[in-house]
């Protein structure tokens, strides 16, 4: 973790963009708070929310490193094509320099012949004067631009086999993650799920409209939430997952299909948190949405997060804020995990929908969530 807290700290380098390299700083600040926390914890409940921090900070400095990774790939090449394209400016002017060089060590009386005589060897010189400090000038940016390329060419070389080290670091802290929700018991419950009654709620919809209209009849022994009020939050959740917005709320697919809620593309087997304290109203299959999560953070308002690999948390359970309820499919093993110099975007293979439904009628999420248009 240290070492990829290093390597951070490099991308962060002036060479970069301002946005990548403060947000490497802040990701090699958050695993070593992470670190900390992780050693500090002792309930199961702590042990938990320092593995969530853990995996967050991972995904964060990941991100980091990917994005800064990709600003120095997009800088060499540049830097590369340009002495490329200049190569006969830099022998031509490497031949000048040489051939100041040895008029330099010629004699004085043999430098003064000039066809005009003195008068013209000294306009020659005055000339020669005035162009040598550009000449000079010109050499150093080409050096400068030389040694640019061989550094960020290390800085990648170095941060590659990190950016491998940080993805096994992550997975074993996803693994222990999982573990650990396993083991969790004491989080309190507001109703115990009925299985048969869930079943046929299922079985008889055919629309997550449909799902969502009839949640409530899944619930034995219901009692209130007594969850905080988020009304003044509105606008200013961020989203569960990191990731950015493919697809807004209505607009069409590639097969023309429009839907409510939002797609956010994410990187493979991303954690994905409930962005504030909530009730699970049901987690599991649903329809063709594949494993689903609604989460109720207060009464009449559901949270719907579908495409989920994995599902944590059982319907009932209340849940803190920032609390993972599960994980994105896709896996980076075997693929190369150096970023595209083509965008920013790269490696984002998994999406996540979210639907947000007040009431019995869907809402724009993004009247609730901040976002990132990708």
């Amino acid at each position: 973790m240290r070492r990829l807290a290093l390597i951070l700290s490099l991308l962060a380098a002036p060479a970069l963009a301002q946005d990548p390299a403060e947000a490497a700083r802040a990701a090699a600040r958050a695993l070593e708070q992470a670190s900390v926390r992780l050693d500090e914890a002792e309930s199961a409940r702590d042990r938990v929310r320092a593995l969530t921090g853990t995996v967050q900070a991972y995904e964060s400095g990941l991100a980091a490193m990917r994005e800064g990774l990709r600003e120095a790939a997009i800088r060499e090449t540049e830097l590369s094509r340009r002495l490329s394209r200049q190569e006969g400016e830099i022998a031509q002017l490497l031949g000048v320099l040489s051939g100041m060089s040895r008029m330099g060590e010629r004699a004085a009386p043999v430098a003064m012949l000039h066809p005009q005589g003195p008068v013209g060897a000294a306009r020659s010189g005055m000339m020669l004067a005035s162009v040598t400090p550009g000449l000079a000038a010109e050499a150093q940016r080409v050096r400068a631009d030389l040694e640019e390329v061989t550094a960020l060419r290390s800085l990648q070389e170095s941060a590659a086999e990190t950016l491998k080290e940080g993805l096994a670091g992550v997975q074993q802290a996803r693994t222990a993650l999982s573990q650990a929700v396993a083991d969790r018991t004491d989080l309190p419950t507001r109703f115990t799920e009925d299985p048969i009654k869930t079943a046929i709620l299922i079985s008889s919809t055919e629309t997550l409209d449909g799902f969502a209209s009839g949640l409530s009849q899944i619930a034995d022994n219901e009692r209130p939430a007594g969850l905080p009020p988020i009304a003044d939050r509105k606008g200013a959740l961020p989203l569960p997952v990191q990731g950015q917005v493919l697809r807004r709320a209505g607009e069409a697919d590639a097969a023309g299909v429009t839907r409510p809620g939002i797609l956010v593309a994410t990187q493979p087997e991303a954690l994905v948190t409930t962005p504030v304290a909530a009730t699970v109203r049901y987690s599991g299959p649903l329809l063709d949405y594949g494993l689903v999560t609604i989460l109720e953070p207060e009464p009449d308002l559901l949270f719907v997060l579908a495409g989920l690999d994995a599902a944590y948390g059982r319907a009932g359970q209340v849940l803190p804020e920032g609390s993972p309820v599960g994980m994105m499919g896709g896996s980076f093993e075997g693929d190369n995990p150096s970023p595209s110099v083509d965008g920013g975007g790269a490696g984002r293979t998994e999406t996540l929908y979210i639907e947000v439904r007040q009431g019995d009628r869907p809402v724009d999420p993004l009247t609730w969530f901040t976002s990132d248009k990708g």
